[in-house]
């Protein structure tokens, strides 16, 4: 199952509350730190997201905020503002489910996780996604922006002689910065194949190092 464009903020707040229980302030503060540079972030989505991940038990409400908060049927409640009244902040959690649910949105490696804002929020929690699918997405992402740059390429030889010199400008500078990330790409790469290189090796140096059954008394 891809991930669609309402997948890619489930992924984000599911992955953000993974590392820790957060108010709905402070989730907003990172996910706008996360969406933000991929595209403009916009906090209407956010809580028809929660409502939605509430009545799918993958995340909760933390129990005493509930019973501060009073009725918690009522929803995600914006009650997390900054320090300028007494009521409480209302904390959300994964479920079981939803640490599920965001393993299943983590193993996914296909098209639609090379694309600008979902493969920047996968990537953001490249921690916490094997090595193997890593791979796969770097892979896919560099293929897809090797795509874009035979395209832009092609279209700048044929366009150079119409164009003004701010716009061919332009278009070198748009250029030079999907040259630069597929440098990047290349790097991070060529490091993950040597960490599964050296990973192999271990394991096979430890599979190596155990101790062969003595089957004399047998």
């Amino acid at each position: 199952m891809a991930v669609s464009r309402g997948g890619v903020l489930e992924l984000a707040v599911l992955g953000s509350l993974h590392e820790t229980p957060l108010h709905g302030y402070e989730l907003r503060k990172r996910l706008n730190a996360l969406l933000g540079m991929f595209r403009a972030f916009s906090y209407g989505s956010l809580y028809p997201c929660l409502r939605q991940l509430l009545a799918d038990g993958l995340i909760a409400e933390d129990p005493l905020d509930q019973r501060a908060s009073g009725n918690a049927a009522q929803g995600p409640r914006d009650n997390a503002l900054p320090l300028t009244g007494r009521r409480s902040k209302i904390v959300y959690k994964l479920t079981a489910e939803g640490k599920e649910r965001l393993q299943d949105l983590l193993t996914q490696a296909g098209p639609s996780s090379w694309e600008d804002e979902s493969f920047g929020v996968h990537f953001a929690f490249f921690r916490h996604t094997e090595a193997e699918v890593r791979l796969r997405i770097l892979e896919g992402r560099r293929s897809r922006l090797e795509e874009r740059l035979d395209g832009v390429r092609t279209a700048l030889a044929r366009t150079r002689e119409r164009l003004d010199s701010y716009t061919l400008e332009l278009q070198r500078h748009g250029l030079e910065s999907v040259e630069r990330e597929v440098r990047w790409l290349n790097e991070l790469i060529d490091t993950e194949r040597a960490q599964a290189v050296r990973a192999r090796a271990d394991r096979a140096e430890a599979q190596d190092a155990e101790p062969v059954p003595d089957k004399t008394n047998e």
